[in-house]
């Protein structure tokens, strides 16, 4: 049976154009102006959909959590992570005015609820219409069936996970009754060493959950999106920046509006170059076959009564004659006319 889920208006499948999220996470630095600037170029880079955090800093984490090291890499900075995620809380004050945005650019809003059963009720009031969970939450299991009772799509991470924890979750969703579930492959760490891709285990999530699957990518470029998409992948998360250099914990991991509209055109070629799977000639080159294929010819000039035989026969183009797979029935035959050289066969040419 073919698997589907929707979003807003978009049918997510196997058989559907791939979904591109802008994943703007923590990149509007805390400020309404930049993460309205993100909503903009993300749409005119092509994005389906853009996508933020839902949070607050005291729902998150305690206050003597430390940061990751790819955090303090990134920025620069040995601070708590608290501080850290206090400074970079999207205002739930914002989400009228971002949805509205949104709306006007033709583009989806998305949110993740880091901020556990909080971040869920608040994303329910604004009627989100889909919960991404992210990997720190897919052993979160009261969380996952929080969200999933709410009967929207699941998107759920599965960074720093092994199988029976991706398995569990998946579970857990479903004995809601809800089964609008897709699963990513993802790997966390910023920016991604391309060592530690593991895209085949996107595959087993498919087969083995049944379930769609699609990749959340934190590597620099889009080879590996392009080739996620192409291994079955039917949604793609990319992280969105204006800028790289902007200070903060997640920009120089991101992908800037030039290189993520690129990526976007990529993507959108790959189901036609991928094709129907049906193999038989395309349009195009029908036209190349009598051209570039053969026919069984007269090598030199062959007298009426004269037996087909190597001697005088040969396989040359084009190839509107008598195919050549036909060459060990011919041989042997006697010649029921004269037939000048280079002269294509014709069965009126010799015995049957």
């Amino acid at each position: 049976m073919r698997k589907e889920i929707k979003i807003g208006s978009r049918s997510i499948g196997d058989d559907d154009p791939v979904f591109i999220i802008a994943e703007g996470g923590v990149n509007h630095n805390g400020k309404l102006d930049l993460a309205l600037k993100l909503i903009d170029a993300a749409a005119e880079a092509g994005a389906d959909a853009i996508k933020f955090q839902t949070w607050r800093a005291e729902q998150l984490v305690t206050k003597a959590g430390k940061m990751a090291d790819y955090q303090k890499r990134n920025t620069g900075k040995d601070e708590s992570q608290f501080e850290m995620l206090k400074k970079l809380e999207l205002n739930e004050n914002w989400y009228p005015v971002l949805m509205k945005r949104a709306e006007e650019k033709g583009i989806i809003l998305l949110s993740a609820p880091h901020g556990g059963f909080e971040a869920v009720d608040l994303m329910k009031e604004y009627n989100f219409p889909a919960y991404k969970i992210p990997s720190g939450d897919i052993t979160n299991l009261p969380l996952l069936e929080y969200a999933a009772r709410l009967d929207k799509p699941m998107l759920i991470s599965t960074g720093m996970s092994q199988m029976e924890e991706v398995r569990e979750a998946v579970g857990v969703v479903r004995k809601t009754g809800n089964d609008q579930i897709l699963v990513f492959q993802c790997t966390t760490d910023y920016p991604l060493d391309l060592r530690d891709v593991n895209l085949r285990a996107m595959q087993t999530m498919r087969d083995e959950l049944d379930v769609l699957v699609g990749y959340s990518d934190h590597t620099v470029g889009d080879q590996v999106p392009i080739m996620a998409v192409t291994l079955g992948a039917c949604m793609i998360e990319k992280h969105f920046t204006l800028d790289r250099t902007m200070e903060g914990p997640d920009h120089v991991a991101s992908t800037e509006p030039k290189e993520f509209k690129e990526m976007v055109e990529k993507l959108k070629q790959i189901p036609i170059i991928l094709g129907s799977g049906k193999k038989e000639p395309q349009e195009t080159e029908r036209q190349y076959i009598a051209v570039a294929r053969k026919s069984i010819v007269a090598k030199k000039v062959i007298h009426r009564g004269e037996v087909l035989s190597i001697e005088n026969l040969a396989i040359k183009r084009p190839g509107d004659g008598i195919l050549p797979k036909q060459w060990p029935k011919i041989l042997g035959r006697k010649a029921t006319r004269d037939i000048p050289q280079d002269t294509l066969l014709t069965e009126d040419m010799f015995s049957q």
